[in-house]
């Protein structure tokens, strides 16, 4: 088994697709992943399992691996998972963030439900709605993850490199959103505004529930003060332009109603 422990989780899969389906029993949902070279060991590690939680997960990935035989899995001591997520305050202000980014991404089907390319007031939702992610979520938001959280790490980790991955995407997405503006093609904008919004939405549920809380346990008391230190430093670059984005969100919720962001 021990080998498979230092093994690629894509390999793993591709090998065992059986595998995929007990990680989704407990959360760790590596399918739809970019990137996939994480280790096992690495994955069932970041996602803080309880030892209970641990034990039984490799034990039912032995039974599929070696069917035939009885494998041992070594105990693990951690400990126990909290019942709620905590985040240390320069994390809290990204999680804050979020909930920002994901408003607008509950207002996706409204806006495209509503699309008209025709008007300029049609074409002007979805400009100041590209607006709001290319300088709320892409600029202000990754100048504190990008630009300074994310250089606490490795940056060729797996997990960091899935995130830098689901970030290019989600620009690409930008991007033909900007040239279906421009062509006056509905369906182009639609199609990549919806797309964009589905990888939004799984990204920050990674963050959120996954990366952040992975790396705040590894924070010490002084990383924790330099990152809040830092962070106040980009709120002071962008001054009250993040507010004025916000006050977009606002402006369609008015126009539409406040949504929850759903699947």
């Amino acid at each position: 088994m021990q080998e498979y422990y230092n093994k690629g989780i894509k390999d793993i899969i591709d090998e065992f697709p059986q595998v995929e389906k007990i990680l989704d029993e407990y959360g760790i949902g590596c399918g739809p992943c970019n990137v996939g070279t994480c280790l096992l060991k690495d994955i069932v590690e970041i996602h803080n399992l309880s030892s209970q939680d641990e034990a039984v997960l490799f034990s039912k990935i032995a039974k599929v691996i070696y069917p035939d035989r009885d494998i041992k899995i070594p105990e693990v001591k951690r400990k126990e998972k909290p019942k709620e997520i905590t985040y240390s305050p320069p994390i809290n202000k990204l999680v804050q963030e979020h909930k920002i980014i994901k408003r607008w991404a509950a207002l996706i089907p409204e806006v495209i439900a509503n699309l008209n390319l025709d008007s300029e007031a049609g074409r002007e939702i979805i400009v100041k709605g590209i607006d709001f992610i290319k300088n709320y979520a892409d600029k202000y938001h990754h100048a504190k993850e990008e630009d300074i959280l994310f250089k606490y790490f490795d940056e060729n980790l797996d997990i960091i490199k899935a995130m830098h991955t689901d970030h290019d995407t989600a620009r690409a997405y930008v991007k033909n959103v900007l040239i279906g503006i421009e062509e006056r093609d509905e369906n182009k904008v639609s199609e990549n505004l919806s797309a964009y919004r589905e990888l939004l939405i799984e990204h920050i549920k990674k963050e959120d529930e996954i990366l952040y809380p992975w790396m705040d346990r590894t924070f010490s008391v002084t990383v924790v003060g330099e990152l809040f230190a830092k962070f106040a430093e980009v709120d002071k670059q962008f001054s009250d332009n993040p507010k004025k984005q916000e006050e977009f969100i606002c402006e369609l919720e008015t126009k539409f109603g406040s949504k929850e962001v759903k699947k």
